[in-house]
């Protein structure tokens, strides 16, 4: 396990949540592939493909962190192509985010609120 254990508090980061969420798009017949593109800081850290045509954009953040107003910046241009952006700092979020993709009307587009 990757997690710390500190006087019996785990401490869970943002690659264990990741591993988290690549596991759980793989077990629902999907991926979760880490997005790199070079030129363009901020992008989210992974595209979530799920069987369906289900695509979502993922940033993973360390629990209670925040993106970043660049990370926010390419997170506004993704949605405005009308695709759907997640940011998941924790475990939960990721079950969630599953779970919206494979419903029968899939996710609603960012920002969510």
């Amino acid at each position: 396990m990757t997690s710390l254990t500190l006087i019996g508090v785990m401490i869970v980061r943002e690659r264990d949540i990741e591993q988290y969420l690549v596991k759980r798009a793989k077990a629902a017949g999907g991926r979760a592939y880490k997005f790199v593109s070079p030129g363009n800081n901020g992008v989210p850290d992974r595209i979530v493909l799920l069987p369906g045509g289900r695509i979502a954009f993922a940033e993973l953040k360390a629990p209670g962190k925040k993106p970043t107003p660049l990370q926010m910046n390419q997170q506004r241009f993704i949605a405005g192509l009308s695709l759907p952006v997640a940011v998941i700092d924790n475990k939960g979020d990721v079950d969630s985010l599953i779970s919206r993709m494979q419903a029968t009307e899939g996710m609603p587009q960012w920002p969510e609120q």
